[in-house]
């Protein structure tokens, strides 16, 4: 039994983690102060149900490198890694754009959970019905159209609609 078929049938659900690539973004999209490429990216998939956090690249495990193995080094023949996801400085470098999003697991779930009424006393709450174990695989579309959505926005504003 998979993953998901288990939380199923235990009544519960789980998150995950959706991870975002996309290729062919121009170099140059995005502001270094308030329209940071990565602040516009984080406002759409954050504005998505579910989702409780984002990163970009190495994302939080760049905290825990130094900066020689970090830094996202140039030659003439391109980038010699990708740790920032494919923004430097609030701007698009032209490399592969890449994002994780963090799904929380769905509260409506079939199992007993206490809460309170409307008179603050303690009570238990069983919701009925069909209810995912896990919306990551519905959720997919979702991060992919807010991501298409903003950096064509992008693109809109800088190269115009024709």
């Amino acid at each position: 039994m998979d993953l998901i078929e288990q939380v199923r049938v235990e009544n519960d659900s789980i998150g995950g983690i959706i991870e975002c690539r996309v290729n062919g973004v121009p170099a140059g999209l995005g502001e270094p102060v308030f329209g940071k490429l990565q602040a516009l990216l984080s406002h759409a998939v954050m504005s998505i149900g579910a989702v409780k956090g984002i990163q970009f690249g190495s994302g939080f495990a760049s905290a825990f490198m130094r900066g020689s193995e970090c830094n996202d080094q140039r030659t003439s023949n391109g980038f010699l890694s990708n740790h920032a996801g494919g923004i430097l400085g609030g701007i698009s470098s032209g490399q592969e754009i890449v994002l994780q999003a963090a799904i929380k697991p769905t509260s409506s779930i079939s199992r007993a959970q206490q809460t309170i009424n409307k008179n603050n006393e303690t009570t238990t709450l069983v919701v009925e019905g069909r209810h995912d174990p896990c919306i990551c695989p519905r959720a997919v579309v979702v991060v992919e159209s807010m991501v298409a959505i903003t950096l064509l926005d992008l693109y809109y504003t800088a190269f115009g609609r024709t």
